[in-house]
Parts: structure tokens; C-alpha cells; sequence
């Protein structure tokens, strides 16, 4: 190929061009994924229990990650969690009306053993920690659909925090259940 095929008006080479791209698309949730969508929007969490190693997955996946078996026991959690891992994003990103900076972290709410990703606010982002304990601060009823951001965020609370080796493993009722 010559590259007179790739010479733009002003006789310079073309190297590159900006081509922004806009895509629609419709997503099907499944079996699993429509019933937490389904409790999400009556403002209930929900994870899946797997039936060989007991682990707690929200959002539920309809199959366990470890053992590759189908999970269909539904478990009620609470909307208190523990801060297993965060990070502070100090720089923009495009197109989100979040003004940094902002704490995104894992989750892990209680009575679940894998952790859920969401915003924490009402605090001040240096002490945010690991083990922290944290509750979902929902939106107005009326304003609640069929997605996690039924939960604006996550606050902390005046709680104990839960030791590095306990998180992913406290029930429904908390660090003192």
C-alpha cells in the first residue's frame, strides 16, 4: 500500500483520527440477577448461598466462582457492611457528576462473604480504613428501581471495627450477632 493513500490535505501523513463512538444496547439479566434486582428495588439485599462451600455471593451470580455449582438459595443481608479494601479517587473521570475526591470501596455486607463495590461519604476520606464498619444510606422510596444505586452510599458507623480475619465471615446480625 502506498502512502498516497494516507496523505491528508496538507500533504502530512494521517496517523490517526478521533472517532467517538456511541453504543445502545439492551441488558437481560438472568434468573439470579433479576431476583436482586427484583429485592433491590423493595430495598432488600440479597446474595446467593453456594450449597457445597456456604459461601455468601451479592450480588448473586446464579453459580458459585469456587465450585462451579449452581446456586439457588437466596439470603437475606443487611445493609451494614465492612470496608475489606478502598481507594480515594482524586482524579475526574469523564462524564461522572461525582466530584473528587471520592471513596470507592469492597464491601463485604453482613452475612455475605464476598464483597460489593460502592461509594462511602459522610466522613472524611483519611479515615476511611480496612475493617471499618459502614451502613447504606438509600434514596427517597419513590426514586428506587431495578439497580444498586437504590443505596446513594455508605456512611460510616459508630461500630466497633471488624478485625483484618473476621471480615467476610460475620452473620446478618452484625459483629455482635
Amino acid at each position: 500500500m502506498s502512502d498516497e493513500n494516507n496523505v491528508g490535505e496538507d500533504n502530512e501523513t494521517v496517523t490517526g483520527i478521533e472517532a467517538p463512538i456511541y453504543l445502545k444496547y439492551n441488558f437481560t439479566a438472568g434468573a439470579a440477577a433479576s431476583r436482586f434486582l427484583t429485592r433491590i428495588k423493595e430495598g432488600v439485599l440479597t446474595g446467593q448461598r453456594c450449597p457445597r462451600c456456604s459461601q455468601v455471593y451479592i450480588p448473586p451470580r446464579g453459580s458459585c466462582a469456587a465450585c462451579g455449582v449452581p446456586t439457588e438459595e437466596e439470603v437475606e443481608l443487611a445493609d451494614k457492611a465492612t470496608v475489606e479494601s478502598f481507594t480515594i479517587v482524586s482524579i475526574p473521570i469523564p462524564g461522572n457528576p461525582i466530584e473528587p475526591p471520592f471513596v470507592v470501596a469492597n464491601l463485604v455486607p453482613d452475612g455475605a462473604n464476598i464483597s460489593v463495590i460502592h461509594l462511602l461519604s459522610e466522613c472524611d476520606n483519611a479515615e476511611v480504613h480496612i475493617g471499618q464498619r459502614v451502613q447504606a444510606v438509600w434514596k427517597p422510596q419513590e426514586e428506587w428501581g431495578y439497580a444498586l444505586d437504590n443505596i446513594r452510599y455508605f456512611k460510616p458507623l459508630d461500630e466497633p471495627d471488624v478485625p483484618v480475619e473476621r471480615i467476610g465471615k460475620l452473620p446478618v446480625t452484625g459483629l455482635e450477632g
